[in-house]
Parts: structure tokens; sequence; C-alpha cells
């Protein structure tokens, strides 16, 4: 790493959402997969916040726990560390549910934080997308996978996100190379009263029989009907490899996918074995399959169910009700890790002068 010395330090603030229950869904459960511990986590930050120092980055702002995360912080504090930032709190209260994460986004929002970097799976940051894109938003994030099912956030060392997001949000990276757009999926519902329901998807909104919430987290394919996917990578895990598998959509390509799901195997088109989750390749009858336009709403054909946004059941909805997906381009912005260390060896920011 760049000696601390070595470079300026600045005011600026940076934003952490650290789930620290992340990847403990039944998912995990069913597939023998493994989980991160506390320890991990709080391993995970400290090398991103050293990282982000060494690039210039004076505070961050962090979201509390109840998990451990926060107390295995402020024990590692007291011993004091020169090498990181100003850590701060956010001013709320954890409940240990999702409400933290919006809650810490939209404070940190006001806070004026130049990024935020999240750490968890595919729900956590999307609950950050969710309250960024209902507010107009355009503060980036910077993710790091410690979820369950990961198609949205990287796996990568830390060390090079927080150097990376720290060089951005030092201002030693303009945001037209440093930044890239995402694709979402939005979901309505209309009551047929007049009232409607919203929420966001960053990688599926899959439509299934089930007519409760009930635990959530989705891994059943016998329950599934449709699935409408902002992008789909075949080397991803999770309901979007359902789509990756048949045609896949990239997510800096333009246009989602939209796969209908047969209900028994006798009526599907083919019969597709996809990694729904870790350890987990199940058949999944197919009905048929089409890509989607931005901004042009597509009809739900299912009658009643519920919508599971990025694996996890969010929405339910009943006959009667009329339910729409609609793919957005552009609607929120990430860092470009790779772009922003590119740049970095290209302009030498991580460079000084050995002689003093």
């Amino acid at each position: 790493m760049v000696p601390l010395s070595a470079l300026p330090t600045t005011d600026t603030c940076l934003g952490v959402i650290a789930n620290p229950v992340s990847a403990r869904d039944i998912r995990r459960v069913v597939a023998n997969a493994s989980n991160l511990q506390i320890t991990d986590r709080v391993n995970i930050v400290l090398r991103l916040l050293q990282a982000a120092r060494a690039a210039g980055v004076g505070r961050a702002l962090l979201m509390p726990d109840r998990g451990g995360i926060r107390a295995l912080l402020e024990r590692h504090l007291k011993r004091g560390d020169a090498s990181l930032p100003q850590i701060d709190w956010l001013d709320m209260e954890p409940t240990s549910t999702v409400e933290d994460t919006f809650t810490a986004t939209r404070l940190l929002q006001r806070a004026g934080v130049a990024a935020i970097v999240v750490l968890g799976g595919d729900g956590t940051h999307r609950a950050v997308v969710r309250e960024l894109h209902a507010a107009g938003s355009g503060l980036p994030i910077a993710g790091l996978s410690t979820g369950t099912n990961n198609a949205f956030p990287e796996m990568r060392e830390p060390t090079i996100t927080g150097l990376a997001t720290g060089l951005y949000a030092a201002g030693r990276i303009p945001p037209h190379e440093a930044l890239l757009p995402n694709k979402l999926v939005e979901v309505r519902i209309d009551d047929g009263n007049g009232a409607s329901r919203h929420d966001v998807a960053i990688v599926d909104a899959v439509i299934t029989h089930d007519r409760s919430v009930g635990a959530r987290a989705l891994w059943k394919t016998g329950s599934l009907a449709a699935a409408y996917l902002a992008f789909c990578e075949p080397e991803a895990i999770g309901l979007s490899s359902i789509g990756a598998l048949l045609q896949p959509v990239g997510r800096r390509e333009r246009g989602g996918l939209a796969v209908q799901i047969a209900v028994a195997p006798a009526d599907a088109l083919t019969l597709l074995h996809a990694p729904i989750a870790p350890g987990l390749v199940l058949p999944v009858p197919i009905a048929g399959w089409q890509r989607m336009a931005p901004d042009e709403p597509l009809p739900v054909q299912q009658r009643a169910g519920t919508v599971a946004l990025d694996g996890e059941r969010e929405l339910s909805f009943e006959p009667g009700q009329r339910v729409s997906v609609t793919l957005r381009e552009g609607a929120f912005r990430t860092l470009d890790v790779a772009r922003c260390m590119a740049v970095a060896a290209r302009d030498g920011l991580l460079r000084t002068s050995p002689h003093p």
C-alpha cells in the first residue's frame, strides 16, 4: 500500500453500509454454503477504509448495527490505528432489519458523502439503490459481495475497491472516467381503486405462484411463473442464471430479458438446469423468452402471487390487481473499480517522489 504520508488527505467523507447478517437466509442452509463471520466482515471494512485513507479520504461515516460489526470496530479503534480515516457512526437506532439500510442510505445522502460502499448481497445493494432511485440521486455506490446470491456486487479484494473509491471520492478521478450507469427493473402493482405500489430490482424481478411472502428467500423453482431480468450473465448464480443460460444480456448492454416459466415440464419448450443458489442446480421448465425494451411496460399474466425482488419475496398481489414490469436504463451509478485503477496507473495517481 502507498505510505499514508505520501498522498494528501482531504476532508472527503465516504459512506459505508455493511450488512452484518447478509448470507444467512435459508438458501445458505439448503445449499451447504459458507457464511462470513463477523470478524471477517470487520476485516473487510478495515482493509477497505485503510485503502481509502491511503487514497486521500479523511473521514468515513458508517451504518451502526447490532450484529457485532460496530462493537468489534470500536474495540479495534481503541487500540489506535493511524492507517484509518476518522470513523463516525450515523445517528440512528439499528433495528436489525432492512429498514436499517433504507435509513442509512437516506442519512448518508443528507450528510453529503461522495460515494457509498456497500457490503452485502443482491438484496442489500437493492435496498440502497431503491432509496437512491426514489430520491433521484446520482450518488454512486461501490459494491463488495458478502451475500448469498451475488449477481450484482463484485467479488473483489476490498483493498482495491477502497483505493478506487477513495481516489474518486477525493476528486482525483473525474466522474466520466470513474462511474458507470446501471439498469434496473421497476415493478408496479395497481390495486384497481387508483392506488398503486412500486418497487425495484437491480438484477431480477421474479413472479411466483406463492400467495404470501413467507420466508422471503426464494429457492424452489416449482413456484416460479416468470422472470424479468435487468441483466443476466452466464457466470452468475441466482435466479438471473435462468435467463443467462437462454439468452445472455450484459450489464452494459441495452435492454433486458423476460422469461416465461411453464407450470409443468410437459408444457415446457425446454427444460433448463440452472444454478439458482450455491450448490443448487435445479430444473426449470421454460415456456418462452423475449427481450425487454427500455421504458416499455410489460403486463404480468399471473393473476395472483408474489413478486420476488433480487431473490426475496417482497410484494403480494391478488386477482383484480394489475402488475407491470418496466426496464429502466441509466437508473443509478456505480463505481468502475477496474477503470479507476487503470486511470491511477495511467496518470500516476499512486506515485510519489522517493526524494523529499
